[in-house]
């Protein structure tokens, strides 16, 4: 007897029904990807814990407790169309560009290498004529936000355009290039500013503006000061000093790089400082 109801669910699913739950979980693992590594997960986060202290208020009869959060609850969700505004605003760009299919690509070894070929003979140069320049090489956390503050340019990395664009008392200089993978996203965009009162007098904006994004961020950022040439890179609100290019070089290989050794290195460099 024990078998009739399951013989019935049986009998009466369709295909349809199989497509349905399929389309369901395709769009939820997209939108999942859209709001991975992104702020929008610790807020989804904290709604999650409220709906679980919510539930359980319930369950245990706390019945004070059960219609604050409930109360809450009601608020939260009127608000939450303001408080993921930039997220919903990119998921519609998302589809109105036709990227929702797209799947995001890890940057290979030879995209790497041609990276590290251009960018680390580009900080040299730059650093000996004491001219000012900021990197910000994206990673996991999207920067879409931050691109959209500079103009567009979409176009292999190379040291020739990348020494354009710094050069000095131009529309682009004072700005940021983003690049993402083996690309330039834009130039001349703006960056947050970090707001540490701890920091050294001798770090310019620059140094601050690096140091912001990379607190907002996973981004690495590299930084070559117009005052005294030195190259610098930041990573999670930290700002490491004095770069030569082989060190550079292995500094960004070491977070680009599939190989597992890379955070080793970067470990390693962190505990010398």
């Amino acid at each position: 007897m024990a078998y009739i109801p399951v013989q019935g669910f049986i009998s009466s699913f369709r295909l349809l029904d199989i497509l349905d739950i399929a389309l369901v979980a395709f769009f939820l693992y997209k939108l999942f990807l859209l709001l991975r590594n992104t702020r929008a997960v610790a807020l989804i986060k904290g709604l999650a814990f409220l709906g679980v202290i919510t539930v359980s208020s319930r369950v245990l009869n706390l019945h004070v407790v059960n219609w604050i959060l409930q109360q809450g609850m009601t608020v939260i969700l009127v608000a939450l169309p303001v408080v993921f505004q930039p997220e919903l605003r990119r998921a519609l760009e998302h589809i109105g560009r036709g990227r929702l299919f797209r799947s995001d690509h890890l940057i290979s070894q030879e995209e790497l290498a041609h990276l590290l070929d251009e960018v680390v003979p580009l900080s040299e140069t730059l650093s000996k004529t004491r001219t000012g320049a900021l990197l910000v090489f994206e990673r996991e956390v999207g920067l879409n936000e931050i691109i959209d503050t500079g103009v567009a340019i979409d176009g292999i990395v190379s040291k020739e355009l990348l020494g354009n664009i710094f050069i000095p008392n131009t529309p682009l200089h004072d700005g940021a290039v983003v690049i993402r993978e083996n690309r330039i996203m834009a130039a001349g965009c703006l960056l947050p500013l970090t707001t540490d009162r701890s920091l050294t007098t001798e770090l310019g904006t620059r140094h601050r503006a690096a140091i912001g994004i990379s607190e907002k961020s996973d981004a690495v950022v590299v930084v070559v000061s117009e005052e005294t040439g030195a190259v610098s890179y930041a990573y999670g609100g930290h700002i490491y000093r004095h770069l030569t290019g082989e060190r550079l070089r292995q500094t960004l290989e070491g977070f680009f790089s599939k190989q597992p050794q890379g955070l080793a290195n970067i470990l390693k460099w962190r505990s010398g400082k």
